[in-house]
């Protein structure tokens, strides 16, 4: 299966140079391009995409704007000519960090590095979670919902709750969104468990979970290929 990828990059000549590297490799499939990044957001609140190819200098948002501002679990390297953003990029748990102009051996390494990682979260099945002073394993089998609760994400499991300070995008990186998606600002669901959906509302074990707009088209794909 093709990695589906997306470039946001508003530098002509740096965007055509990229598309030329990733129509070089098979294992991409590039989906859309973008000069900046509010269009970039809307795409991405609607579809689901497994890499993007991140510029940081942009007008009106920046690259480091847009990964502040969204909810994303897929991969994401960043393009920039400035390696003052490097430290900031991997605060954000971004995959790798090209400084351009950079050879396109190094872009294979990056794009190899995001395969993998993207890999590695759809074959796990168990997570560690930060909780008090420890780490505890979460079977994601076990996983009901998760909830947002202030400071803290509460994950229903179908024995007990496990109180984490870890924030959703933390999670999020590390669970295949087939498996466990988010749905809400405020919750994560696990698909397995969804007794009903009816009126934009889910049922698991007699919890009634939203589906905000911002989340209900992914949802909905998702269900939707789970059918197939």
């Amino acid at each position: 299966m093709k990695t589906k990828c997306i470039i946001i990059e508003d530098e002509p000549l740096a965007l055509l140079g990229l598309r030329d590297h990733i129509e070089k490799l098979s294992s991409l499939k590039l989906e859309k391009t973008f000069d900046n990044a509010i269009d970039a957001i809307d795409f991405l609140n609607s579809n689901t995409i497994d890499l993007i190819f991140l510029d940081i200098e942009m007008d009106e948002l920046s690259g480091i704007d847009l990964l502040e501002n969204i909810t994303y679990t897929g991969q994401i390297i960043i393009t920039t000519a400035y390696d003052a953003y490097a430290l900031k990029g991997y605060e954000l748990n971004v995959t790798d960090y090209l400084l351009k102009p950079y050879s396109f051996e190094r872009f294979i390494k990056a794009v190899d590095k995001a395969i993998k990682n993207n890999k590695v979260a759809q074959d796990t099945n168990f997570i560690f979670v930060k909780t008090e002073n420890r780490l505890e394993k979460v079977d994601l089998d076990s996983i009901l919902f998760i909830e947002g609760m202030r400071d803290y994400r509460r994950i229903h499991t179908d024995q007990k709750g496990i109180m984490t300070m870890e924030n959703f995008n933390e999670i999020e990186k590390r669970i295949p969104p087939t498996k466990i998606c988010r749905v809400h600002k405020s919750y994560m669901v696990s698909i397995s468990k969804i007794e009903t959906i009816e009126r934009n509302r889910i049922k698991i074990k007699n919890t009634n979970i939203p589906i905000s707009k911002t989340y209900q088209k992914s949802f909905f794909d998702i269900i939707n290929k789970s059918n197939v």
